[in-house]
């Protein structure tokens, strides 16, 4: 009777180190492929990411100017547009006279 008692025990015990092992295994596979699907979602997501912070920055930048712009007097923001208009036909006249020049 004894001996019987010593072989259920040890068959048991058996068991549940290999019911464990088992168990241990595919709880670690799924916590691997959550865990490399959070991070393809996050490398799928931060060009994206980088992309709007981009052009927040761009909008921001904008919006500052108008801003500006608004709230300047009258007089001000004549002489701004008119030193726009300057730089912006200098830049025009710039390619052109560099292809007169060759």
């Amino acid at each position: 009777m004894e001996d019987e008692l010593v072989i259920i025990f040890s068959s048991v015990i058996v068991l549940v180190i290999i019911l464990g092992l088992t168990v241990n295994g595919v709880v670690s596979k799924v916590l691997n492929h959550r865990r490399e699907l959070r991070e393809h979602q996050l490398r799928a997501a931060s060009p994206r990411a980088d992309e709007i912070a981009d052009r927040t920055d761009m909008i921001e930048d904008r919006l500052r100017v108008l801003e500006r712009l608004a709230t300047d007097r009258g007089t001000l923001l004549a002489d701004e547009i008119d030193a726009l208009r300057d730089d912006r036909a200098a830049q025009i006249a710039a390619p052109k006279r560099d292809q007169e020049l060759s």
